[in-house]
């Protein structure tokens, strides 16, 4: 459609188009008239001035041609801009039409009184009803009870009074008869006449919302209870560091008041001045980082309980819903902690003095220790240097040929006799100092029990016969293994035997026997007839040096064979006690651990038989090695060897002399003393050890120094056997004997691996 600026331009070229035509057809019609030569001279100039206003006419035209040209297109694309706006006008009156029925949520517009005028596809979803049936249907007949309907019109009224939107919830019913809970927002749409203005609301389904409120105050009520079931004090603060909230164990602990908590800074909780650098590390520096903090430690002064020591545990948690954080702050006062840490500190560190101390304490004695063993091991030593000539030359009197007259038998007998007290006497003593010092070292194994009485059997007879008493061992149904050192088993056996038969009764008997003691041990009892002992005696039995007054009836005795006793069995987890009554005899026992039989220990392969040797006047020929610096030790074993034509003596005094002279003669085997000039006996063992030529030859230790820690060390050195002096004789033979044998089978054996 043409602008007026369009048709004036339209209008104005016609009429000088129109203007120009009759001008020169008038101008062409004067030049047909008769004129003289100056009117027609004045004629043509006239003409050629209208001609050229007439070409300015011309390009006026034409340049109001183009200009109408221009103002068409222009026209044209003004024509084209209006049909697209109208299009997209188009398309947002359809747009807005889907987004009215699908929008999630319902709009009504009513009237006045309330009736439906109109209303969008969502909103008759929410009623279960068609649009159509919804117009002109009042609102109330959805409502599902009378107290919804009168705040529906109270709500309407307030609608229509004011011009600011109104809100409500009532409850409606919906399809299928459920209900729905509508949160109603209402606004006037024309507010020039009241009477006819409509109403204009939105309704929002609040079912789920509501619901879902309601879950949530389960859920804070619920957390709330755990808070204020939690013993420990639990603080909220807000990312300002205000306190947000506090459980009851938090006023409980500090003795503050609500007041002045909720609102207020954490840094001036209860009035108090707290740690506040490192409170400030903790929420600057450290919890912006981290979100969990835990085990952090500060102090702080609470009015009315003093200073406490407080162990904070943060956690920082983001609230998705309002987009900020918040400050959980767990408390724990760990005053009374710290201060029985810094008690047991100071404790400790008093222990750790007082071990120094001990620790000093026990070195002293130690050294003390050691001094005593040396001490025992010297004595030892001493004591049974002479006692060895004692004994020694005393059996060589009694089995001597021709033999002692009956006046010398008397003698060598007491010698014999007070010799070999002393030396029991001797041991003991040893004995307990060692159990007392705790030095003495048990080999505990398995130990067949009928294989030790058996022994013990053997070792007693000769004792029982010369007293004229019957010892009798009951035989083992079932064998029976305790866990014990074998050595010591027989040393206690062969004591409580030794007493039962020394204070028995003339003609008495002793009863050995073995039974079970559950849960896990075996009983080994010692019964005689003896006189018995009183309930006081029996209170004093395992004092040391207390002989209960047997020392008057003329019975040698020590007075600690039964202390000793005592002492072995508790160090192998053992008990030892006595039954007895006065004229009815003794009962001594001992209990030891139960354990099973031993794996049977593969045994070696029998000695080869020994082939024919060198023979001087058809018997065997031996050559022994005795190292021994003391001339008395020296002679007795000479005059013992001087009975056996089978054997040569070579003798030397000092260590150096000794190996010169095993290199020399190749000795069968080597006796040798433990204590010698120059190098000891074990150094000289060593040397032999270590040289090709005399490594085979079997060294036998024969020593005064007869404390067990001497013999294992002697045994942990190489000597194949271990003698103690005083030398017993026939066990010094059988020893020599079995060596011997075995150095020869041995010796056969390499040279037949040479051939």
């Amino acid at each position: 459609m043409a602008t007026d600026k369009e048709t004036n331009l339209l209008n104005s070229a016609a009429e000088l188009r129109s203007h120009a035509q009759e001008q020169l057809q008038a101008k062409t019609a004067e030049t047909h008239l008769p004129r003289s030569k100056d009117a027609t001279l004045r004629l043509v100039n006239e003409l050629e001035i209208y001609q050229l206003e007439m070409e300015e006419q011309n390009t006026e035209l034409r340049r109001a041609q183009e200009e109408l040209e221009n103002q068409q297109v222009e026209l044209e694309m003004q024509n084209e801009e209006l049909q697209r706006v109208q299009g997209d006008l188009e398309f947002s009156r359809n747009k807005y039409s889907e987004l009215y029925d699908f929008a999630p949520v319902g709009y009504f517009t009513f009237d006045a009184t309330g009736v439906i005028q109109n209303v969008n596809l969502t909103g008759a979803q929410m009623l279960g009803i068609a649009r159509s049936s919804l117009v002109d249907r009042p609102f109330n007949a959805f409502i599902a009870d009378p107290a919804g309907r009168e705040i529906f019109a109270q709500h309407l009224a307030s609608v229509l009074q004011g011009s600011e939107m109104q809100r409500c919830e009532i409850k409606l019913s919906g399809k299928q008869g459920t209900a729905l809970y509508g949160q109603l927002q209402s606004v006037t749409v024309d507010a020039s006449a009241r009477k006819d203005s409509h109403i204009l609301s939105s309704i929002v389904d609040g079912t789920v919302a509501r619901q879902l409120g309601a879950e949530v105050q389960d859920a804070r009520e619920y957390a709330e209870n755990i808070v204020e079931t939690v013993r420990k004090p639990l603080v909220v603060l807000d990312f300002d560091l205000k306190i947000l909230t506090a459980n009851h164990s938090f006023y409980e602990t500090f003795k503050v008041t609500h007041e002045a908590t909720i609102g207020h800074f954490i840094y001036d909780l209860g009035n108090g001045q707290w740690d506040i650098p490192r409170l400030r590390v903790l929420f600057e520096n450290i919890l912006p980082h981290d979100t969990v903090i835990n085990d952090y430690e500060v102090d702080h002064e609470f009015p009315g309980i003093g200073r406490k020591i407080i162990l904070l545990n943060a956690r920082q948690i983001f609230r998705k819903n309002i987009g900020s954080h918040i400050i959980l702050l767990a408390m724990e006062d760990i005053t009374a902690r710290k201060q029985a840490e810094e008690e047991q500190a100071r404790l400790d560190q008093v222990l750790q003095d007082k071990n120094v101390e001990l620790e000093k304490a026990r070195a002293v004695a130690e050294k003390a220790n050691l001094a005593k063993s040396d001490f025992l091991s010297s004595m030892s030593h001493e004591l049974r240097t002479p006692l060895g000539a004692i004994l020694g030359f005393a059996q060589l009197l009694e089995s001597g040929t021709p033999p002692p007259m009956p006046a010398q038998k008397r003698s060598v007998d007491q010698i014999l006799k007070a010799g070999w007290y002393l030396l029991e006497l001797i041991n003991e003593i040893l004995d307990l100092a060692l159990i007392e010092s705790g030095k003495l070292s048990l080999s505990l194994e398995p130990v067949a029990l009928q294989e030790v009485l058996q022994e013990c059997e053997v070792m007693v007879e000769p004792q029982a016969q010369q007293c004229g008493i019957n010892v009798t061992f009951a035989r083992l149904a079932t064998p029976y293994f305790v866990n014990a050192d074998r050595t010591r088993v027989k040393q206690l056996l062969i004591n409580l035997l030794s007493n039962a038969i020394k204070y028995n009764t003339e003609g008495g008997t002793v009863t050995v026997t073995c039974t079970p003691s559950p849960p896990d041990a075996i009983r080994i009892s010692v019964r005689d007839t003896g006189a018995g002992l009183a309930p006081e005696q029996i209170a004093q039995l395992f004092q040391p040096f207390n002989r209960l007054g047997q020392e008057a009836h003329g019975e040698q005795g020590t007075g600690i064979g039964l202390v000793v006793c005592k002492r072995l069995v508790e160090l192998m987890d053992g008990v030892i006690g006595v039954e007895s009554s006065v004229g009815e005899g003794s009962v001594f026992w001992l209990e030891l651990k139960q354990t099973t039989e031993p794996q049977a220990a593969a045994h070696a392969a029998e000695l080869a038989k020994v082939a024919e040797a060198q023979t001087r006047g058809g018997k065997q020929l031996y050559t022994v090695l005795y190292v021994e610096d003391n001339p008395a030790n020296l002679m007795l074993v000479e005059d013992i060897l001087a009975r056996r034509p089978d054997i040569r003596l070579l003798s030397a005094k000092d260590g150096v002399t000794g190996i010169k002279m095993a290199l020399s003669s190749l000795p069968d085997v080597v006796l040798m003393d433990i204590n010698l000039p120059g190098i000891s006996g074990i150094e000289a063992l060593k040397i032999l050890a270590d040289n090709p030529v005399t490594a085979h030859i079997p060294v036998v230790a024969l020593s005064a120094n007869a404390i067990p820690k001497d013999i294992e060390k002697g045994l942990e050195a190489g000597f194949v056997r271990y003698l103690t002096k005083p030398i017993k004789v026939n066990q010094f033979l059988e020893t020599l004997d079995m060596v011997l044998k075995h150095a020869k089978t041995a010796a056969l054996a390499a040279t037949k691996e040479e051939i």
